[in-house]
């Protein structure tokens, strides 16, 4: 009986495939031609522990396999290697992290889910029909797993591209959300952040994996590690490239809203002027002067104003043509 965390736990021998139990493990562990696949989903410390002592796990690998949020990164214990590494997944337009921790030595492989992720069952179905000369074993299990795990980018950036095309449209366009496009790149680059923060490292475990452990890198799987590490490679670039294109309508963005507030204090200024012409003017004769003659004049009140309205007009036709109001 399997606890509830193990999602499969297989055993390959001879170009068969049986489900075994947890305590049967030690059994074919020590048997070089049988291979053992196991995969767990969010696991207690009782089951880690246990899944330590049949097949033989260093202790400091079994602390880091329980706790989440472990930085990406490839250890070597002995015979065995430890192997964390962040997933990532498209959620309701959402960007949802996981994490994969991978036990590898030279006849199994076991992986641990936490968090989000669509789970490994592909890799099972891939290892039942293993071909092309290629055998069931450690070193085409976990290249099965990473291959999947960077296969999962491309949907993800796939969304966020889009998402970033409607927010550009939007930008273009002369979309008047101001706050609220600026919150949702904000969000974007948060989640490309994100995004890259789990590509990356992977270059450098698949790196690691071709030039220091040819034990898992055989030969016959050489140019398929190639492969997956090329397209992490490929996968950091385009969203290296996203994120700036990102930064760059931020900046965009932030200087549109500054040219409008510009062009709304030109506005007042202009129309500040074209109010003060008049204030200066009439306020003169507001003042408690004993001697002022013109107010004598039969035809100064009629002057005043078409003098002041004139140099009003000609105050606007200036500051119109310049684009201040």
């Amino acid at each position: 009986m399997l606890p509830g965390a193990i999602i499969d736990c297989l055993l390959f021998h001879d170009s068969k495939v049986q489900a075994i139990a947890l305590d049967d493990i030690s059994e074919h562990v020590a048997n070089p031609d049988h291979f053992i696949w196991v995969e767990l989903e969010s696991p207690d410390s009782g089951t880690v522990t246990r899944l330590g002592e049949e097949f033989g796990l260093h202790e400091l690998a079994l602390e880091d396999a329980i706790s989440t949020h472990q930085r990406p990164k490839i250890e070597e214990y002995g015979e065995h290697l430890f192997i964390a590494v962040h997933t990532v997944q498209l959620w309701n337009e959402r960007i949802e992290t996981g994490e994969t921790h991978l036990f590898a030595g030279r006849n199994f492989v076991i992986a641990i889910r936490h968090g989000a992720g669509s789970g490994y069952t592909r890799v099972a179905e891939r290892l039942r029909a293993a071909r092309n000369g290629i055998k069931a074993g450690a070193p085409y299990a976990l290249y099965l797993v990473l291959d999947l795990i960077v296969d999962q980018f491309k949907p993800v950036m796939n969304g966020l591209h889009e998402r970033f095309q409607s927010l550009e449209s939007l930008l273009i366009g002369g979309s008047d959300l101001g706050r609220t496009n600026l919150e949702r790149l904000y969000a974007l680059k948060r989640e490309l952040t994100q995004l890259r923060d789990a590509a990356e490292p992977i270059q450098d475990i698949t790196q690691d994996l071709i030039r220091l452990h040819p034990e898992f890198v055989i030969r016959e799987l050489k140019a398929y590690y190639r492969d997956v590490h090329d397209h992490a490679v490929r996968a950091s670039t385009a969203i290296g490239n996203l994120r700036n294109s990102t930064s760059d309508a931020m900046q965009f963005h932030l200087a549109s809203l500054s040219l409008k507030q510009n062009e709304s204090v030109q506005k007042l200024a202009g129309w500040g002027a074209l109010l003060a012409l008049p204030t200066v003017v009439f306020s003169l004769y507001g003042m408690n002067f004993r001697f002022m003659p013109e107010l004598q004049w039969p035809w100064a009140y009629p002057a005043l104003l078409g003098v002041t309205g004139a140099a009003v007009l000609v105050l606007y036709r200036r500051l119109r043509r310049r684009g201040w109001i």
